[in-house]
Parts: C-alpha cells; sequence; structure tokens
C-alpha cells in the first residue's frame, strides 16, 4: 500500500519548514528508520525518516522549498503502485516528472563531501525521544571524551527538555570514537551524537553532518582535517541576496558566532548554495575567518580588568550579567506564546475554609487511630478540583489548533512544582479516580521526582487542567497562565481571617481562601467559567459531607 511522507510539524507554532536537502530519489528502495533528507525551522535542522518500508514512488517538492506542515512531500509503496490521491495538486505525473531530475541537481552541490559507509562493529549513540512531543533536546554536559572506554550502565552526558533534565547511561560497551556535538547544542532527537566501538574502528559513517573524515579526528584535530577537505574540495561562492546576506542553516549560523567565523567567507556546499555546518568548521581553519573573533576578544578583557580602576563613586552602578538557562529560556518562550495566542481571562472567587480546617485538624487528631498520610491543603483543593471537572467538561480540554476541542474522559491534573531548575508541571493521571489518600502520595511523589531531577517524561504531558498553589508563600491573589492546549489552570492563594455577620448581628471571624481561574475565552465563556468557580467553592465549603457521599 502506497503511505505518505509529511512534513513534520516541528513545534507548536512552526507553520512551514525549509526542505534543505533530498538523500534518496524515485525509485530508491528504503526501509522504515531510513534517513530521506533533512528539513529545518527558524531554530534547528532535523533528518527526515522513513516510517514506512517500499519504493520511493513520488518526490513532490525540491531541496530548498518552504513546504507547509503536515502536507505530502513524498510518497513510499510497493512499485508500480498509483499515489495520484496523495500529490498535493491532484496531478500525479506532473509531480513524478518535475520531481526526479531536480532532486538528483540539488544532490550535486554535495559531491564533494561523500558520505561514508557505515561500519557495522560501530554503535551510534542518539538523543533520545524524552517524550511525545519533544523534537530537540540540549546537550548540556559531556561525561566522557574521545577514547574513553565505557560500559553498560555508565553516564555519557547530561541533557534537558523544556520540562526537565535527565542523564544518559551507555546501552553498550566499547571506546569512544567520536563525538559529533558540543556541550551547550540544541540537537534533534533520535540524531547521532557519538560513536562507540572498538579501538581504531572508523566511526566517521555516522557523523550527522555526512563528512568523510572520522569524527575522532574532527574532534581532536580540526585544523588538520578541515585543510585536507578545503584542497580537495571545488571551490564555490556562498550565495547571497540583494541585501548581502548569505543563506545559511540555523546549525551554520550558531557554529559560526561560536567560533567566530564570518559567514561569507564560508564555501558553501549545501542545497542551492546554501552553507551548513562542515563549511563553517572548514572556514574556522582559515585565520582571515577567524580573525574578527581575536579582535573581539581582546576589548572584552579590557572590560573586565577595568572595574580595578574606577572610582569608589562608581560602584554603586557596578552589575553582572549572566546567561539565562536552557530551560529559563524555553519556559520563557512558552509563557509569552500561551499568553500572545490565547484569550485568557482570570475569575477569582473565595470560599469558606471552615470545614476545611476542621476535617484537616480531624485528621491530624487522629493519625494513629486512622493510619493515613499527610494531607495538605493542596491535596484537597485537587481532590475537590477532580471530582467539579467531571461536570465542566469544557475546562477538562485541551483546543487543539484554534477549531478543535479534545476532552477527556478523566482527569488528568498537571500539578505546578518549583524546582531548582524552574518551574515544571507533572501529571497525575486519573486524579478523579483516586481516593483523597491516593491523591496526597501520588503528587507527593511525583512532585520530589521532579525537584530532584528524576521524573520520568511521560509524567510531563498529558495534563487536562493544572493547579498552582502559590499560596504556601503568602499571595493573596494572583494570575496563572494556562499551560497550552490545555484551557484552564486553578490559582491557589493563601488563607485570610475575614470576618461576617452571625444570625444576631455579631461579627464572627473566620478563614477564607481566594481561587483564580484563567481560562481560554476560545473555548468558553465567562459564565460557565463562573459556574466552575461557583461549585467548586460550594463543594470545598461542604468538603467533609461531599468526600462521604463519594466514598459511599
Amino acid at each position: 500500500m502506497a503511505n505518505p511522507i509529511l512534513m513534520p510539524k516541528a513545534g507548536i507554532t512552526v507553520e512551514s519548514c525549509i526542505l534543505t536537502e533530498w538523500k534518496v530519489k524515485v525509485g530508491d528502495v528504503v526501509k522504515a528508520g531510513d534517513v530521506l533528507g533533512s528539513y529545518e525551522t527558524d531554530k534547528s535542522s532535523f533528518d527526515l525518516t522513513s516510517e514506512f518500508d517500499g519504493e520511493v514512488l513520488a518526490i513532490f517538492c525540491e531541496a530548498g522549498d518552504e513546504v507547509s506542515v503536515l502536507t505530502n512531500i513524498a510518497v513510499v509503496g510497493a512499485k508500480g503502485e498509483d499515489y495520484s490521491s496523495f500529490a498535493p495538486n491532484g496531478a500525479a505525473a506532473p509531480a513524478q516528472e518535475v520531481k526526479e531530475a531536480p532532486v538528483q541537481a540539488a544532490a550535486a552541490p554535495a559531491a564533494p563531501a561523500k558520505k561514508a559507509p557505515v561500519n557495522p562493529n560501530v554503535k551510534p549513540v542518539t538523543m533520545p525521544k524524552a517524550g511525545i512531543t519533544v523534537e530537540s533536546c540540549i546537550l548540556t554536559e559531556w561525561k566522557v571524551k574521545v577514547g574513553d572506554t565505557v560500559k553498560v550502565g555508565d553516564i555519557m552526558f547530561s541533557y534537558e527538555t523544556d520540562k526537565s533534565s535527565f542523564d544518559y547511561q551507555a546501552e553498550v560497551e566499547g571506546e569512544v570514537l567520536a563525538i559529533f556535538c558540543e556541550a551547550g547544542d540544541e540537537v534533534p532527537v533520535l540524531s547521532n551524537v557519538c560513536a562507540v566501538g572498538p579501538h581504531g574502528e572508523d566511526a566517521s559513517g555516522l557523523s550527522p553532518d555526512g563528512a568523510t573524515e572520522s569524527a575522532a579526528a574532527v574532534v581532536e584535530a580540526p585544523v588538520a582535517t578541515a585543510t585536507a577537505t578545503a584542497t580537495e574540495a571545488p571551490v564555490a561562492t556562498a550565495t547571497a541576496n540583494a541585501d548581502g546576506k548569505v543563506f545559511a542553516s540555523p546549525r551554520a549560523k550558531n557554529l559560526a558566532v561560536k567560533l567566530g567565523v564570518d559567514l561569507a567567507s564560508a564555501t558553501a556546499t549545501g542545497p542551492n548554495g546554501r552553507i551548513i555546518e562542515r563549511d563553517v568548521r572548514v572556514a574556522s581553519t582559515n585565520p582571515k575567518a577567524v580573525a574578527p573573533t581575536q579582535e573581539v576578544k581582546a576589548p572584552a578583557q579590557e572590560v573586565k580588568a577595568a572595574p580595578v580602576e574606577v572610582k569608589a563613586s562608581d560602584d554603586l552602578k557596578a552589575y553582572k550579567d549572566e546567561k539565562m538557562s536552557n530551560i529559563r529560556k524555553v519556559i520563557a518562550k512558552n509563557m509569552v506564546m500561551s499568553l500572545s495566542t490565547m484569550a485568557q481571562l482570570t475569575h477569582t472567587i473565595s470560599f469558606d475554609c471552615t470545614n476545611v480546617m476542621a476535617f484537616r485538624k480531624m485528621l491530624k487528631d487522629n493519625a494513629e487511630i486512622l493510619k493515613l498520610p499527610p494531607i495538605t491543603i493542596n491535596n484537597i483543593i485537587v481532590y475537590a478540583v477532580s471530582r467539579v471537572l467531571k461536570k465542566h467538561r469544557d475546562l477538562n480540554a485541551h483546543l487543539i489548533n484554534g477549531d478543535t476541542m479534545r476532552y477527556f474522559e478523566h482527569v488528568n491534573m498537571g500539578i505546578a512544582t518549583d524546582t531548582p531548575r524552574g518551574l515544571l508541571v507533572p501529571t497525575l493521571f486519573g486524579a478523579d479516580t483516586m481516593t483523597l489518600s491516593e491523591i496526597a502520595v501520588k503528587s507527593k511523589k511525583l512532585s520530589q521526582d521532579a525537584i530532584d531531577g528524576k521524573l520520568a517524561p511521560e509524567f510531563l504531558t498529558g495534563g487536562s487542567f493544572t493547579v498552582s498553589n502559590v499560596g504556601t508563600m503568602g499571595i493573596e491573589s494572583f494570575t496563572p497562565v494556562v499551560n497550552p492546549p490545555q484551557t484552564g489552570i486553578l490559582g491557589v492563594n493563601t488563607l485570610e481571617t475575614r470576618i461576617k455577620l452571625g444570625k444576631e448581628g455579631e461579627i464572627i471571624p473566620y478563614t477564607a481562601m481566594a481561587l483564580s481561574l484563567s481560562y481560554d475565552h476560545r473555548a468558553l465563556d465567562g459564565a460557565p467559567a463562573s459556574r466552575f468557580l461557583k461549585d467548586l467553592k460550594d463543594y470545598l465549603e461542604n468538603f467533609s459531607v461531599n468526600l462521604m457521599a463519594d466514598s459511599i
């Protein structure tokens, strides 16, 4: 059966990608997992892999084309099968006639860097896919270097997503023959990051950029390797537009900044005159290309030494610049994206905590008899929300692509957690099916794992609603930011002492708590959002009775 190959959606906000290179042509036979080509977004570049076995029956776009995500770009199936229904323009014949030749032509500029054969004795180590929606990870630190010997279970490197950080443990034994990326690089998931095998084996065939040089040589002696490549490769001029801007891939631009290379001095070997990563490495061996880096470094040293000679009166102007952590930058991007793409509104309501406080006191006074785990106010809030949400499905939902509502049968509660690396939101799946004791035990375990950096990736996705509690820090009211594609988040505020009038007009003090609901106004209106808060208020003010009714 013929199967379409789609342009992946490499991120929530990505609408289109540049198809930078085809690795196959019409008529080639591929297997599931084979690399068909490469593509890039405005942030990074990725390999396009096949999910099917078969022959490449058609290719619908050329290297260099900007293609909308989830658009058919090729077809894989049995030889001779009809693929006309998958053509983006509905015409099968022109697609094959037009696309076969350009693919071969587009591959021609990359001829100087022939792909080395894969050595069967060498095993690749790939960047793990730490979650269904994760497209790339930051490699934060190498624990090994080329030449080290590793055993199964040894930690080779650390990496992080926008949610958590992890250690990668070796799955094979051998010598580290090559390392293909540096600490701080953003690496597409399932891309090769290094190679392990017997001493002296050639690992160059596993290099992500397809260069013929062995990775060990690139890491240990970049000058000698790059010089040899430069003398053998034909000279080509990088393509520039009318403004004089040079076309380069995102990874090439990042590497150029890191190495201090002038992109205009690089020889383009990528498709359509595009500078790619290996071109920057070659250019870095040219003294003229890296000269600006040396000029920039000198003033930087002078600036650092300057504070020693400043006048005493200038000390009050002193400051220190520090780069944001990678996870902090991702959180910042997600918060901005949430507020800029969603019609968010916040309602706040207060409830009388008298019943809740009396219930907690009863549990504490009878802890030895009941043998229950410690129950916090947040546990009670999560329990109550999980029950009330069942009657308000618009808040226990995801809004997909701005036009589709996904309603969840169970409440998968996100619990916002403050960790040393930043805000994480582990998911308590099926909170509506748990007892209060189970919620107390399991939510505490999830939060502690998040703090310790031990949380499994699957518990950082899939939440249908979120509870964020900052009341323990005395916050009286705040506006929580919705975690897309969820449609709502509840902010839990601090306990406050208020007064009310009794039946005889007497003043009665009581404990109150404010709850702040932020919701996506595209998914529901103010009236149903207010009804949810009212129902939650009523449930909490009569918590002990409602809890008993749930258990009977």
